[in-house]
């Protein structure tokens, strides 16, 4: 039986409170699958799985790394997998396309594939973390 694999894939994600939805490009930028899991961390295991399962993961682009993607760019970090912060989705293919989660996702992967998301995750740990957590827990006590 013949390896149904891709051999380098781009993976955009659009972050949501409940579901993430993922898209998955090959290096030409033909989209290959969607997927949609919920954002737990066996969601996050389910994405990650159907994600390897489609070929050898170039990156992850994730929208949202700040709040809603937190959770899926820890997971993945800790895999192993390189991952990429997504800013802005593309206004252009929202005006052509109009607005779907799918297509967030999809443009999130063609932004980490043309070069234009660069921003590495911030990693939440270390001294400036803490800090943070302390001045949350302070203006919350206040």
């Amino acid at each position: 039986m013949a390896d149904t694999r891709t051999s380098a894939v781009i993976i955009g994600v659009d972050m949501h409170k409940a579901t993430h939805v993922a898209v998955a490009i090959d290096t030409e930028g033909v989209r290959l699958a969607a997927f949609s899991a919920p954002a737990t961390a066996k969601g996050y295991m389910a994405l990650e799985d159907w994600a390897c399962a489609i070929g050898t993961i170039t990156a992850f682009g994730i929208e949202g790394i700040g709040s809603y993607g937190a959770g899926l760019s820890r997971h993945l970090l800790a895999q192993g997998h390189k991952v990429v912060e997504v800013t802005r989705p593309n206004r252009q293919l929202r005006y052509q396309h109009g607005k779907t989660d799918s297509l967030d996702a999809e443009g999130a992967a063609r932004s980490v594939m043309a070069g234009q998301a660069i921003a590495k995750p911030k990693t939440h740990i270390g001294s400036v973390e803490m800090i943070r957590h302390l001045k949350i827990a302070r203006d919350t006590a206040v």
